[in-house]
């Protein structure tokens, strides 16, 4: 019973809870940054070269065996054919995809710094400064003022 009661206990910490609600939350984002990237974002990139689709680009290493493959094949035919495909548009593309993820996540941390930042020094504003005391030279003084009138 021990054992369950320890899993209970990490399971109920803050730290886990976190991290499952940034998981969860992760996951959405990187469907709502696929969505921008795939939906919005390529296309324009692609129109602005020609037409161009990245997934769409690759390269043929050996050709398949029964013949060769005509131009403007798309990748998942050429696969189909059982040529040997160096992909490489669809890499282009996952490093398109993780450069966007990481600036909007960039800009999020940003932001949420910004915020904390604004929160303590609000804190610092509406908190009362603490009373000064006496330096150690004035106590000091005080304490010889009072041992000469002894």
């Amino acid at each position: 019973m021990g054992f369950v009661k320890e899993f209970k206990e990490f399971a109920m910490k803050g730290n886990v809870m976190d991290m499952a609600v940034g998981v969860i939350i992760g996951g959405a984002f990187g469907k709502i940054v696929s969505s921008l990237v795939d939906d919005i974002i390529m296309p324009l990139v692609g129109k602005v070269l020609g037409n161009t689709d990245f997934t769409n680009l690759y390269a043929v290493l050996a050709q398949p065996e029964a013949g060769d493959l005509p131009a403007g094949t798309s990748l998942a035919a050429a696969r189909e054919a059982g040529a040997s495909i160096f992909a490489y548009g669809a890499f282009i593309q996952n490093v398109v995809d993780f450069l966007i993820v990481a600036f909007c996540i960039f800009l999020m941390l940003k932001g949420i710094n910004k915020l904390s930042n604004l929160k303590k020094k609000e804190e610092e504003a509406a908190a009362p400064e603490a009373p000064k005391g006496p330096t150690q030279e004035e106590l000091l003084t005080e304490i010889r003022d009072l041992l000469k009138k002894k």
